[in-house]
């Protein structure tokens, strides 16, 4: 096989899967989900940026500013 062929077929793998598909990001009501079974509350100002969805939150009594990436990585920003 090719170097070209197998890129291609990487490609076509990847596509497949859904690695390219915009279905895959989560909705607006999956990401509150998964923000509060990971103990965030009053979860607002829900934005997308070129870093993820930014989001304002609360845990523990603390105000925080999270980022979740594409793939559902939760980050909290400092």
């Amino acid at each position: 096989m090719s170097a070209r062929s197998l890129s291609q077929a990487v490609l076509c793998s990847l596509v497949m899967v859904g690695v390219f598909s915009p279905a895959h990001a989560l909705t607006q009501q999956e990401l509150v989900a998964k923000l509060e079974a990971a103990g965030y509350s009053q979860i607002r100002e829900i934005k997308s940026t070129a870093e993820g969805t930014a989001v304002r939150a609360m845990k523990n009594g603390k105000e925080v500013s999270l980022v979740v990436d594409s793939s559902g990585q939760i980050q909290e920003r400092r």
